[in-house]
């Protein structure tokens, strides 16, 4: 009785701090917090809103950063797909691009910040022999006004999670059996999968692009390290206003929520007319028949493209580590002077509070969410139903933008008199754990072999010894996959923890972030480098353990 209460638990879990959330942005919005002393329904928010200088900018690069961002990701995915042959350069693709998947957001901005910065690893191994340039350049790469250097980073993140969602949505269609029938009419490998796979891929991926949309036109952290600052994007100048030491900002920070949201609706609304216009081109290139003619170029653009994001991402990676062991490094030196981990030694002692409040944070949120999604498909499973349809809430939280609905929550827990804690903050993150971790166990936990289940039935067992002692060894390997890929959610989290933890709380990723104003890269470096770590730590854990509990059970070994 208690397992048929999960999912409407869940759909209420989910839904009811993000409506409460938006309805407490949209009445000081529109002058209404009486503890503020807005006792009335005013347009004031708006037309201060509107007299910010720079705000249309502000409100163009959010917009076009969501589908810039969004295109070129699907592009580099859908190429590479198409122009996989299932050879070890693809394999070994598959390999490369899967950890970066762990890679939070903030540590892969900082990454390609440090590689294409005027005085950047790039320009170091070009300079002075190929460039000319003794001294870094006079030119804005990072934070440039048009939000190329954002747009960029925010590519090499969600490339990988769009491949990954792609890849699990593959063996849905059969795939082999689409290319063998076009190749069968004879279209060439990668045009046969274009045009007998692509259309039936993207309408199972469409709800991890559209969150793709909603996040890239209203990320925070990211933009705070790679995006404009005069005008910032909308986003970041939110955070600002509702940062204000003066507390009537807070109108007009309700009244940029609300646009933000205004902008992503639209982001998704522009990209759905895409949808359209792309599904009618379509079928016009279908209905011509070419089978030959576009081949290779397509076919060179999927390898290199995905060679290129991935090289990239790890080089990125790469300059981090030199930059915290680098003594002094002047430009235009390829490599610095010496390698210290005096920096290594600074920073230290500074760890220890952010590196536990990030661990309390991330597993108190991923074992709510591993307990509620448990629960969920066990439900399934003993009632032998369908997903429930209020699951489709999962995706809430991914498609409504953070900064909308988290500045009205904040509001929410002061007019409830609820003080900033560690409890408060693992419910914040819970909100986009939850659905990473459903994603990520729902299939494998579905296509287990009901056979093991009726076996154990004949022998008597009852439901929770059948849940304790078949389904739950027998999954141990997608269960801490999932427990990995919320972990790495929970701690790449930003906005959740500085606004629910009213910057009292501190993580290994607010403190990283808080960095990137600063000018010490080698402070910067070893942030950067631990943040990215911790998520691939629970990602060796969940490879690993599986291996050693069956070490003497090749059966289970093998499964794995």
């Amino acid at each position: 009785m208690m397992l048929r209460l999960v999912p409407p638990l869940i759909a209420l879990l989910l839904a009811g701090p993000i409506l409460a959330g938006l309805s407490m942005a949209l009445l000081p919005a529109f002058g209404y917090l009486p503890a503020l002393g807005g006792e009335t329904l005013s347009l004031a928010p708006w037309r201060a809103l509107f007299a910010q200088p720079g705000l249309w900018r502000s409100v163009g690069v959010s917009f076009a950063s969501g589908l810039l961002t969004t295109a070129l990701s699907l592009a580099v995915v859908l190429l590479f797909l198409a122009s996989a042959a299932g050879g070890r350069f693809d394999r070994w693709m598959r390999r490369l691009v899967s950890p970066l998947l762990s890679l939070p957001h903030a540590a892969a901005a900082f990454g390609l910040a440090f590689l294409i910065a005027p005085s950047g690893l790039l320009l170091r191994l070009v300079s002075p022999g190929l460039s000319g340039w003794e001294r870094p350049p006079d030119l804005l790469i990072v934070q440039d006004p048009w939000g190329l250097a954002l747009i960029a980073g925010l590519v090499l993140k969600e490339v990988p999670f769009l491949l990954l969602m792609s890849l699990a949505a593959l063996p849905q269609l059969d795939p082999q059996r689409r290319l063998a029938m076009a190749r069968s009419l004879g279209y060439r490998p990668t045009l046969a999968w274009f045009k007998g796979v692509a259309p039936a891929l993207y309408p199972l991926i469409r709800l991890p692009v559209y969150a793709v949309i909603a996040y890239a036109s209203s990320v925070v952290d990211v933009a705070l390290i790679l995006g404009p600052t005069l005008p910032p994007v909308l986003s970041v100048s939110i955070l600002q206003w509702f940062n204000d030491p003066d507390l009537s900002r807070r109108f007009l920070a309700s009244a940029g929520a609300i646009l933000q949201l205004g902008v992503t609706a639209a982001a998704l609304l522009a990209w759905w007319c895409l949808e359209r216009l792309g599904a009618w081109l379509m079928r016009g290139w279908i209905a011509r028949g070419g089978r030959r003619r576009g081949e290779v170029p397509l076919r060179l653009a999927g390898r290199g493209l995905i060679l290129l994001t991935t090289v990239t991402a790890f080089l990125g990676l790469a300059g981090l580590a030199i930059n915290s062991l680098a003594t002094f490094w002047r430009f235009p030196e390829a490599w610095p002077r010496g390698l210290t981990l005096q920096h290594w030694l600074r920073v230290l002692p500074q760890l220890a509070e952010p590196l536990a409040s990030t661990a309390i944070i991330a597993l108190g949120a991923t074992l709510l969410a591993l307990v509620l999604v448990l629960a969920a498909l066990e439900n399934e499973q003993r009632h032998g139903r369908r997903p429930s349809r209020a699951l489709w809430l999962l995706y809430l939280p991914l498609i409504v933008p953070q900064i909308a609905f988290l500045f009205g929550l904040v509001v929410v827990m002061e007019y409830l008199g609820t003080r900033p804690h560690h409890g408060l903050v693992i419910f914040g993150h819970l909100l986009f754990v939850l659905p990473y971790v459903y994603l990520s166990l729902a299939e494998a936990y579905r296509r287990l072999d009901p056979r093991w289940s009726q076996l154990a039935r004949t022998l008597g067992a009852p439901p929770h010894e059948l849940f304790w002692r078949v389904r739950l060894p027998l999954l141990l390997a997608p269960l801490l996959t999932a427990a990995a890929v919320g972990l790495a959610a929970s701690i790449g989290q930003y906005l959740p923890t500085q606004l629910l933890g009213a910057g009292r709380i501190t993580t290994v990723t607010t403190e990283a972030v808080a960095l990137a104003s600063g000018g010490n890269r080698r402070v910067i470096g070893v942030w950067a480098l631990v943040q990215a770590g911790l998520p691939l730590v629970g990602f060796t854990l969940a490879v690993g353990l599986p291996r050693l509990l069956w070490s003497r059970r090749r059966g289970m070994r093998d499964s794995l």
